[in-house]
């Protein structure tokens, strides 16, 4: 009969061990690392809403009786204002929504019972992201609302 030391099942265990322990620090780290990156595509989803509002509250009717140029619309915003901020984004993914509270595009206006109201334009803007671990795609979507200033 053929005995065994005790060191040599010990090795056996602490390989076991180490591969189980390897096993689940990998997929908590690659876990991290995709929710982190899901948080940035956010972040950067919620800026480009903020940029396009904001682009858009200062180029509506005033901005265009002043300089001569058109003013803000739908594509404009898209192109000057949020594919260029776009950094390390699928702009292919990009979709933008803008809608303005009264279409004439001006930063204040006399209602139907004569008193000032503020138009306010509204910027939406959606990323379709494929998280990478082969994850369902998710659809990230940030809205600015923001005063006409110009």
């Amino acid at each position: 009969m053929l005995l065994r030391s005790s060191a040599a099942r010990r090795r056996a265990a602490t390989l076991v061990e180490a591969a189980l322990a390897f096993s689940v620090m990998s997929m908590l780290t690659l876990g991290t690392v995709v929710i982190a990156m899901g948080m940035y595509y956010y972040q950067q989803v919620a800026a480009l809403a903020r940029e396009g509002a904001r682009w858009a509250s200062v180029h509506g009717a005033q901005y265009a009786a002043d300089t001569g140029n058109a003013m803000a619309t739908q594509s404009t915003i898209q192109s000057n204002a949020i594919t260029p901020m776009a950094a390390g984004m699928d702009t292919s993914r990009l979709t933008t929504t803008v809608s303005w509270d009264y279409s004439s595009e001006v930063p204040t206006l006399d209602d139907s019972s004569g008193n000032v109201v503020t138009n306010y334009v509204t910027v939406t803007v959606s990323y379709s992201w494929n998280p990478p671990l082969y994850l369902n795609s998710m659809t990230l979507t940030s809205t600015s609302v923001m005063p006409m200033q110009y």
